[in-house]
């Protein structure tokens, strides 16, 4: 039995991933903040150089065969309810067999349109055709100096992201005509 199938319930198994990113981050140098309570929409607070940044935690377990870890962006009981870029600042996801943590920034996920859910190839890359490169993510794996950024650097990255993968496709759009 994993160390993780030993709680009687995911929040359990969803407080101890939260104690497991704090413990990371706090080894990485940075200091940890956790709100009282979980009515907010993030789970813990980074203090880096006088910016804080709102971290909402993840933990999955479930692979699905050769495609990756399906993790599911949406919180509330039911998990309806998705996550909006101004409620947090990043996703740090935590796919347990793998023991790999996947720092993202929300705008990366939640900009334009709110993702539902994301796949994670911690294990090597996915089937040919199964991935491209609007869901690639493996940048993200163990991107601790991600935390160092303020929210403004956070957006700004993910914007200069989306030029440069708009003028990759006008660009291959010259080419094709």
């Amino acid at each position: 039995m994993q160390r993780w199938e030993q709680f009687k319930s995911f929040k359990q198994r969803g407080e101890w991933v939260e104690l497991q990113f704090m413990a990371q981050a706090a080894l990485h140098g940075f200091s940890v903040l956790k709100p009282h309570g979980d009515s907010l929409k993030y789970d813990v607070v980074i203090d880096s150089a006088g910016h804080f940044l709102r971290v909402q935690v993840k933990g999955f377990s479930a692979h699905h065969g050769r495609g990756g870890y399906l993790v599911r962006l949406r919180r509330g009981g039911g998990g309806v309810q998705r996550y909006r870029a101004e409620d947090l600042d990043l996703f740090a996801v935590y796919i347990l067999p793998a023991q790999a943590w996947y720092l993202i920034p929300s705008a990366r996920v939640l900009l334009p349109t709110p993702k539902m859910w994301l796949r994670l190839y911690p294990d090597g890359p996915p089937r040919r055709g199964r991935h491209t490169e609007a869901h690639d993510y493996d940048h993200y794996r163990e991107a601790w100096g991600l935390l160092s950024k303020s929210r403004e650097e956070l957006m700004t990255t993910h914007r200069a992201a989306k030029r440069r993968k708009s003028k990759a496709q006008g660009a291959s759009s010259a080419k094709a005509r």
